[in-house]
């Protein structure tokens, strides 16, 4: 069985939580385009001035989000 990874989108400073908002709706709107499978995509603040959007995949399919959309990190998913 794969593992899931969490690609993950840090975004930074006053405007930081509207833009990872956004950045979830084109993750959604990739994946359905490329009919690629996903398990989630959300976003979430982590502080006051941090937010980050994320989408979580099967560990096969990482390397072709990672190539075309290029996350800034990413890890295995709880």
């Amino acid at each position: 069985m794969d593992r899931k990874l969490k690609l993950i989108w840090d975004f930074r400073g006053v405007d930081a939580e509207k833009t990872a908002e956004h950045q979830a709706i084109h993750l959604k709107e990739f994946a359905k385009l490329e009919k690629l499978n996903f398990y989630e995509v959300n976003f979430s603040k982590i502080s006051e001035m941090h937010n980050i959007a994320f989408i979580i995949v099967d560990e096969i399919d990482m390397k072709i989000y990672r190539d075309a959309l290029k996350p800034h990190r990413g890890e295995v998913a709880k």
